[in-house]
């Protein structure tokens, strides 16, 4: 996933037990939510019953906040980022209802008055700004179109750190923009002030989608111009246009010369991240964001078990942290603490891996076994049990599709354990088991690399897949890596099978499963996250210098269905991603998906209202409230 790895409970060994305690750790559903003391509380919430205005909303943050850009909209990519800039301090053009589930993935008007519709056959999407949107000090003026267009050409621009510029490469004029050959992006324009135009150069159905980046937000051109050229820079600047800003902005602003580095936030190296009301908001301008806190305050503490104890004795009212087994163990025991214990989807597939050019599994029909063989429960109690998240049976967490395909499972077997019947059944078919035995017995099969992690979670997921393939006579020589990424993302390594990876979504639409991890024409040397290779052909081997051997000449391309799906939008565009999921799960069959996995958060006894935020699978900030003076 090239944005973030939404947090889940690695640690939570023993706690099946536990679980059958929660209404949270049974079923497939995709999304799940432990207890409420409101009757009428909503799935991914919690509320008391009253949420008033005022107190500090304090969360303790383990080890470092560890931001990927320094809390720099252009490129920061982390979750726990996105979460506090996206609920809290900036307003992209288009937004989401900061709650959970599906209706979380949808799409609304932010700063823009509603979700355009494009035009000119799909080419042009106009944005109207709502009016009465302002920047916070030091800046203290309307927000404009213009501002907006500058975000933009500062994402566009590689030496500002821009990590999703792909996404808009559909741009007109985005590419020559980006290489120096133009001094603007030509399809960006603003006709005046509150109207923001973008012509592309081909339909793309999830455009709007990507204008809910953060990335995309305005930018002041006067602040932002102080840090050009240098990436991560304006993230101890951040000029808020949302409800609240970073502590210690104030004044006019004058020049870069003048410009300090705000007090509330010390860097990604600091121990503080502080954010107070931005006095230029204008509440009725945001009919979403409930903003009840007078502010938020993130602290650094190194130690998980402080922070938990903090958080229960009411010193904290929330964690970024790794959740102990003790802790859950506590909490889901005790009648007092177990409403604090919240459990949500977090719209991220965890599976393993099969590279289609590398023998056995340049065989659709071991790669079939390998799925039905596979003992799913088992996978994920060495995560923790049902807590940690729900049986995967596809490629796309079902919240992505609406809901779509939760109960689909074209792998089924009794109790998600593995058939050795099924998988005996689909080996036979096999050119590696020529005796048709429903046992691989070539020697393709014997000794197959897989790379692991060192984490104590790989540590135990391996056994359980070593022993599943070696009843169909596939036996493993596992090489264990610190960061197996990067020897997974580099395609001359021609790695045959990992057991390391997942993904999750950039924005909520499909395609960001779909294009980044199957289409052929993202294929690249290193960083490649198309691990299984498919789509890819002799010619593009060559051309993106891959140094791919083995079988290339068959392996399935999925790069047609992709664009017919790119064009589309609405319900036509979901169920033609839910088509190509079922095509890969049948006909391509790259993985053994396992997982959809949850976030897991406690909550302290101060805690009068909170909310799941779907998008960002962190806590909506914008919507919680604690009770009076603390």
């Amino acid at each position: 996933m090239r944005r973030r790895t939404p947090r889940t409970s690695l640690g939570l060994v023993g706690l099946l037990a536990t679980c059958a305690l929660l209404a949270a750790c049974g079923g497939s559903s995709s999304t799940t939510s432990t207890g409420t003391t409101s009757a009428s509380a909503a799935q991914g919430s919690y509320s008391t019953g009253s949420a008033t205005r005022g107190g500090t909303y304090s969360v303790g943050y383990e080890n470092s906040f560890g931001f990927t850009d320094n809390f720099d909209p252009t490129g920061e990519y982390l979750g726990d980022a996105w979460g506090i800039l996206d609920n809290l301090m900036i307003r992209p053009l288009i937004g989401y209802q900061h709650v959970a589930g599906a209706s979380g993935n949808k799409l609304i008007g932010d700063l823009a008055q509603a979700v355009p519709q494009p035009t000119d056959n799909g080419l042009t999407y106009t944005y109207k700004l709502r009016p009465g949107v302002k920047f916070g000090p030091p800046v203290n003026r309307a927000v404009t179109s213009s501002d907006v267009a500058y975000a933009l050409s500062r994402l566009a621009n590689p030496k500002d750190g821009g990590q999703y510029a792909f996404y808009f490469s559909v741009v007109k004029g985005w590419n020559d923009f980006a290489n120096g050959k133009a001094p603007s992006i030509s399809g960006i324009t603003t006709p005046d002030a509150s109207t923001l135009v973008v012509q592309l150069t081909q339909p793309t159905g999830d455009f709007n989608y990507r204008m809910s980046l953060p990335a995309t937000a305005p930018i002041p051109p006067e602040v932002g111009k102080c840090f050009e050229n240098k990436p991560g820079d304006y993230g101890r600047d951040v000029i808020s246009s949302g409800p609240y800003m970073i502590a210690g902005a104030a004044g006019t602003f004058t020049s870069c010369a003048s410009l300090q580095p705000f007090s509330g936030y010390a860097g990604a190296n600091g121990n503080h991240l502080t954010l107070v009301r931005n006095p230029n908001y204008d509440q009725s301008t945001d009919a979403v964001r409930k903003n009840y806190p007078a502010q938020f305050q993130f602290t650094i503490d190194s130690n998980a078990d402080d922070i938990y104890a903090r958080v229960q004795s009411g010193a904290l009212d929330d964690e970024i942290s790794s959740t102990e087994p003790k802790t859950l163990r506590q909490y889901a025991t005790s009648a007092t603490l177990k409403p604090l214990l919240h459990v949500n989807s977090g719209d991220r597939t965890w599976y393993l891996t099969m590279n289609l050019t590398q023998p056995p599994f340049d065989d659709i029909h071991v790669r079939e076994a390998l799925n039905y063989i596979i003992d799913k429960q088992a996978l994920r109690k060495a995560w923790g049990g049902a807590l940690t998240g729900s049986i995967a049976t596809g490629i796309v967490p079902p919240n992505l599709f609406d809901g779509g395909l939760a109960t689909y499972d074209p792998y089924r077997t009794p109790n998600d354990a593995g058939s050795l019947q099924k998988a005996q059944a689909a080996m036979k078919q096999s050119k590696y088991d020529p005796g048709k035995t429903g046992t691989c017995t070539a020697a393709a099969c014997k000794g197959v690399l897989m790379i692991a992690d060192t984490r104590a979670l790989d540590n135990r997921m391996v056994p359980v897949i070593v022993a599943d393939a070696k009843k169909i006579g596939i036996t493993f020589t596992v090489r264990a890596i610190n960061g197996a990424y990067t020897t997974i993302q580099t395609t001359n390594k021609n790695i045959p099978f990992s057991e390391r990876p997942g993904w999750g979504k950039d924005y909520a639409d499909p395609y960001t499963f779909f294009g980044e991890l199957f289409d052929g024409r993202a294929l690249i040397p290193s960083g490649n996250t198309n691990y299984s290779l498919v789509g890819i052909t002799p010619q593009i081997n060559k051309a993106q210098k891959l140094g791919v051997t083995g079988d290339l000449a068959h392996v399935p391309s999925i790069d047609s269905d992709v664009t017919a799906c790119q064009t589309l939008t609405g319900g036509g565009r979901l169920s033609c991603w839910e088509n190509l999921d079922k095509k890969l799960m049948t006909q391509v069959v790259p993985w053994v998906p396992f997982l959809w996995s949850n976030v897991v958060k406690v909550l302290g006894p101060n805690v009068t209202q909170w909310k799941y935020d779907q998008f960002t699978d962190t806590t909506a900030y914008s919507q919680v409230a604690v009770k009076a003076g603390t």
